[in-house]
């Protein structure tokens, strides 16, 4: 284990390939990684940290996707693994149903981002080009209030994220499109 008891991006990557086979998981976890290295930047944290979580953060979800089991049987993978207790309970509180209370700047983050990334995602998808480039954040604001686009992306949690962490939706969704911009090849949306 390295720096504050992680260990190196390719062992967690590992990991989140052990237990995620679909794409658009795999690039779920790496658009909020994007997102949550961006906010670590920003706020003066951890990238490496910060952005594990975001990577790790539904690691579990394609193999236990149930209420009942996700994010705690990653949590418990995680435990066995040797991440420390902060690390899991960010995950742990990126699901309200879990009862873990929000209390930290990246459990704050991990929730703000969550939902916006696969939201930003979709957005791209249609433009012509199929790129984030394309997306800007009047598009996404005036797609927010289209319930029947991506319609299973939760509106509430993503101005609430933003509401937690003090900030506008706007200056929120610039934020993290520039940080998935910046890993536009790797989510195929370059």
């Amino acid at each position: 284990m390295e720096q504050q008891g992680l260990p190196p991006r390719a062992a967690a990557l590992e990991l989140l390939g052990r237990y995620t086979e679909k794409p658009g998981l795999l690039k779920h976890a790496l658009a909020v990684e994007a997102a949550l290295r961006a906010y670590a930047r920003r706020l003066g944290e951890d990238e490496e940290a910060w952005g594990l979580v975001g990577l790790l953060h539904d690691f579990d979800y394609e193999r236990w996707p149930s209420r009942e089991d996700h994010p705690y049987r990653g949590a418990e993978i995680l435990a066995a693994a040797g991440y420390p207790e902060w690390f899991r309970r960010a995950i742990l509180s990126h699901a309200d149903y879990t009862g873990v209370v929000r209390v930290s700047l990246l459990e704050k983050t991990l929730f703000a981002c969550d939902e916006l990334c696969g939201f930003l995602v979709a957005c791209a998808l249609v433009t012509p080009g199929r790129s984030l480039a394309e997306v800007e954040v009047a598009s996404v604001r005036k797609k927010l209030k289209s319930k029947s686009f991506a319609a299973s992306v939760s509106r509430e949690d993503i101005a609430r994220g933003a509401e937690e962490l003090g900030l506008d939706l706007d200056p929120h969704i610039a934020l993290v499109l520039e940080a998935l911009r910046g890993a536009s090849r790797e989510l195929g949306l370059a």
